[in-house]
């Protein structure tokens, strides 16, 4: 069996005004949330325990009856911070469990080639981000983050700034799966790491999701890039979702992304 978590606790600044009064995992997308899309693809595959990491407008959530566990400093924390706020469920968690931003949809066949790997830990990397990339930024490059991975699709860096392409093996998706027997070590390592130190930039608890990543491929933990070819959106404005709705009314947003009404 395998369990998920979804980190939604952010405030979705940059899709106001329709997160004026609803989390940003509720922005609806063809008239459907993405946290429905998110949690019909997983129980498809046979995901039914899913836990929300909640923070802004966490009532909005609480009401569809999920297990929530509630970032109370979510104004002036980030992700790394949502997740490790369900210690609880991460502790009690003895499967192999899925991390999901809150922000992204993925197709099915994504999922499972996901589900399918058997390293510790493994993140789904789009090798065709360029697609997506494009229809977002009009220089895909400014947006990017290095992505590099070693012959045998071990992640060696991610998450810094690219000067070119030839650092851009991939781009990072924000859907992770960990092993259950590394859970617990990821904790472990979690709460060794000093609060007073900078993070790529960050303080701790403002500490991105790939530096920690990257924490722990420094630490010799093993990464494993589970390549896909597109198949998936992250929401973060106003924007995409105006460009997706848009792809989606003409048909050419299939080549990126088949949507699916539920």
């Amino acid at each position: 069996m395998t369990k998920a978590i979804i980190l939604a606790a952010g405030q979705g600044t940059r899709l106001r005004p329709i997160t004026n009064e609803i989390p940003k995992c509720l922005v609806p997308f063809k008239g459907i949330s993405l946290l429905e899309r998110q949690v019909t693809t997983l129980k498809k595959t046979g995901i039914e325990v899913i836990h929300i990491a909640t923070g802004y407008k966490a009532e909005k959530i609480e009401s569809l009856g999920f297990k929530t566990s509630f970032n109370s400093r979510y104004k002036d924390t980030n992700m790394v911070e949502s997740l490790f706020g369900a210690i609880d469920f991460l502790r009690e968690c003895e499967e192999d469990l899925i991390i999901s931003y809150g922000d992204i949809i993925y197709e099915e066949k994504n999922l499972i080639a996901l589900l399918s790997s058997e390293d510790d830990i493994s993140i789904m990397i789009d090798k065709d981000w360029h697609a997506l990339w494009s229809l977002r930024n009009e220089n895909p490059l400014e947006d990017a983050e290095t992505l590099v991975l070693d012959k045998n699709n071990y992640i060696l860096e991610l998450g810094k700034k690219p000067k070119d392409y030839k650092n851009i093996h991939g781009q990072y998706t924000g859907l992770i799966k960990v092993k259950a027997k590394k859970i617990k070590d990821i904790i472990n390592f979690y709460n060794n790491l000093d609060r007073n130190l900078t993070y790529d930039g960050n303080d701790f608890f403002n500490m991105y999701m790939t530096s920690f990543i990257q924490l722990l491929i420094n630490a010799d933990f093993k990464v494993k890039a589970i390549n896909v070819s597109n198949g998936w959106l992250e929401i973060d404005s106003v924007e995409d979702l105006r460009k997706y709705e848009e792809l989606y009314d003409s048909g050419l947003l299939s080549g990126i992304y088949k949507i699916t009404n539920l």
